[in-house]
Parts: structure tokens; C-alpha cells; sequence
């Protein structure tokens, strides 16, 4: 079972305020960032490249190899250890699941289904972009979402966070999707009367504002998870004595050199952050390569993913 830190009342509030600010960011067409910097996005100038890209591929015959990586989807098994994760939780699985972009590919929902349908996890988390876009309609995504919400039903709850190709508007979907947004708010995930919790915030790439750090400064669990969309508020969760750090967007690169070298991540924390496990003091942290793609439908030297993250507990060091 799950339970929301916040009352109703109070998530009702903060809901508000949060929505109120994200559409005036969305209206604006600025990248927001923590540095307090605004700029404007480039998202269409980077849109345009690809399509010389995407032209070159196809002279040189690699756009059909590249299509067929796209949508070639590896599971990947990660298994953890804590000597702080409670008894209760000892063999926990988290699916995790990140950067869906679920309308890029014609029928990749299907895709992801026949990927997860197989797994057997306890609690499913989802750390951003659902759409191909970063504006306009995204009704275009309600159907395959919602066939593959049938799967990612999990006994401890399924909790997805924005991303930056997201918008304010997809929290109106919530109880028709079956899963539960976490914006700058956490949830206590309760096993045998014990508890974890799984704070979420809004996407820090494109749309910061001071409530997403203010949300993990929690007290009184002894394990803590964070979901974000990017690296980028790694340092903060780990000063608030986060454990487990799970965000995306990088894709891992998606289109890498042979020593799977990425040519772009649009992150600029570190390239340790790019994709795989990293860590910052105690805390581990986990950016996933993502299911989907994003820009274009190839991949080339960067497989997708999805996780399976299996949670123990280890003998404490004397």
C-alpha cells in the first residue's frame, strides 16, 4: 500500500500553485533553468538538423539498421544493495521506466508491452516524456498510454514525474491512466509496517522553480527515493540523504560511437551522468538509456531500455 505525505487539502493547494506557474512557464517558450537563467528553446533549429542528418543516413543505407535498433528494447536487470533498506523490503523490485516518447514509433506501445508484460516488480516508476513533442496537443498518446497502463499496474503503486516534453495539462489524465503523478510531493510506500519513500518533482530541464528541491528536504524515513527527470538535482537529493536517484533524458545518447561515446545527451552535469549507475556521497543514482527515442526514430550503439531494479538488503559493516 501507499499514502501521500500531504493531506488532500494540501496537495490540492500546492497542485495549484504548481500548475499556475508551469503554464505560465509553458506560455512563455523559455528553458527555465536552476542557475536562474532563461533562454529560448531550440528544440525546432535542432529539429531541422536532424532532418540533414536523417537525409545523410538515408543515402548511405543506415536509416533502416537505426530504425530496427529504435525499437529493439533490452531489459535490463540491476540488483542493489543497502544496509539502511528495511527488513520488509529485502528482494523489492522497481520497474523503471524512462523517456517513453510513446507516438516517435508507430506501434510502440505494443513494443513496450511485450517487453513488460513478462517482468514481475512491486512498484513502477516513471521518470518522464511520454510524447514526441515539447508543445502542442498530446491526445495522440492518451490511447497507447493507456493500453500500456494495463501493465505497468503495480502492487505498491506505478508514480511517473514530468519531463520536459511533458505538460501541466497531462495531470488532468491522471485517474483515467492509473498513474499517480508525483509533483515536488513523496509518498510513503508501506510493506509489512515498514515504509520507503518515493519523493517526485517536476522536470528541472526546461521547467525549474524553487519547489522541486524545497519537496526533498523529507525527514523521518530511513530509505529514501528520488525520481527526477534529469541528473540535475542529484546533489541536492543526496544532501537530503537520498538513497536511490532515478531520472533519464539523456537517452544515453541515443546515437553513440562505437565505444558508445554519445554525440549529444543534452546534460551537462558530468558525462558519468549520461547513462548507468553513478554516485554522489552515499546516494546511487541511476539514469536509464531510455525506451524510447527522441528527435528521430534511430539508435545506433545505444540499446533501449527498460529496468528492473531488484532492492536488498546487505549486512551492516562493523
Amino acid at each position: 500500500m501507499y499514502n501521500f505525505v500531504d493531506s488532500p487539502a494540501t496537495r490540492k493547494e500546492k497542485r495549484l500553485i504548481w500548475a499556475c506557474t508551469r503554464s505560465v512557464q509553458e506560455a512563455m517558450g523559455y528553458v527555465h533553468k536552476k542557475s536562474g537563467k532563461k533562454s529560448k528553446s531550440r528544440w525546432d533549429l535542432f529539429l531541422k538538423l536532424l532532418t540533414v542528418f536523417v537525409y545523410l543516413l538515408k543515402v548511405v543505407g543506415y536509416h533502416r539498421k537505426g530504425y530496427g535498433n529504435a525499437k529493439t528494447i533490452r531489459v535490463n536487470n540491476l540488483t542493489l544493495e543497502y544496509p539502511n533498506l528495511p527488513e520488509a523490503f529485502n528482494g523489492f523490485r522497481i520497474l523503471h521506466l524512462s523517456d517513453l516518447h510513446i507516438d516517435s514509433i508507430p506501434g510502440f506501445a505494443n513494443i513496450l508491452v511485450s517487453k513488460i508484460k513478462p517482468l514481475q516488480f512491486d512498484l513502477c516508476l516513471l521518470t518522464g516524456d511520454y510524447r514526441k513533442d515539447i508543445s502542442g496537443s498530446f491526445n495522440n498518446i492518451l490511447k497507447p498510454m493507456k493500453v500500456l497502463s494495463k501493465y505497468i499496474k503495480a502492487p505498491f503503486g506505478t508514480f511517473a514525474v514530468l519531463g520536459n516534453h511533458d505538460t501541466y495539462l497531462m495531470a488532468r489524465y491522471e485517474e483515467e491512466s492509473g498513474v499517480q503523478l508525483l509533483i515536488n510531493e513523496s509518498v510513503e510506500i508501506v510493506k509489512d509496517g515498514q515504509k520507503i519513500l518515493v519523493t517526485g518533482t517536476d522536470d528541472p530541464f526546461n521547467y525549474y522553480s524553487e519547489s522541486a528541491p524545497i519537496s526533498m528536504e523529507t525527514k523521518g524515513y530511513t530509505f529514501k527515493i528520488a525520481i527526477v527527470h534529469t541528473p540535475e538535482l542529484g546533489k541536492v537529493a543526496s544532501a537530503n540523504n537520498y538513497d536511490l536517484y532515478l531520472c533519464g533524458h539523456t537517452h544515453g545518447g541515443q546515437i553513440c560511437l562505437r565505444d558508445g561515446f554519445p554525440l549529444i545527451s543534452h546534460q551537462f552535469e558530468g558525462k558519468q551522468y549520461n547513462h548507468g549507475t553513478w554516485k554522489i556521497g552515499k546516494m546511487i543514482g541511476y539514469t536509464s538509456k531510455g525506451a524510447g527515442v527522441s528527435g528521430i526514430p534511430l539508435r545506433f550503439n545505444c540499446d533501449a531500455e527498460v529496468t528492473v531494479i531488484n532492492l536488498l538488503t546487505s549486512q551492516k559493516s562493523n
